[in-house]
């Protein structure tokens, strides 16, 4: 197992781990029936039934797998 020489400090440490940030995910706006719905691109969509089933995926208006 590898067992770093010296000790970090408290500085080095902190300014490595100021660096991790959070990213707002990518969101595309589309309009359905009227309502301006948020949703990630390049992934299948789920399509439900009016009692909330879910029913298939669909990708580009096309179905793509069973749900």
């Amino acid at each position: 197992m590898a067992v770093p020489k010296r000790k970090k400090s408290r500085a080095n440490t902190r300014h490595r781990r100021s660096q991790w940030k959070a990213s707002t995910p990518h969101l595309v706006k589309t309009v359905e029936n009227g309502r301006v719905v948020y949703s990630q691109p390049h992934q299948a969509k789920l399509v439900t039934d009016s009692a909330g089933t879910a029913l298939f995926y669909e990708y580009k208006g096309r179905k793509v797998a069973d749900a």
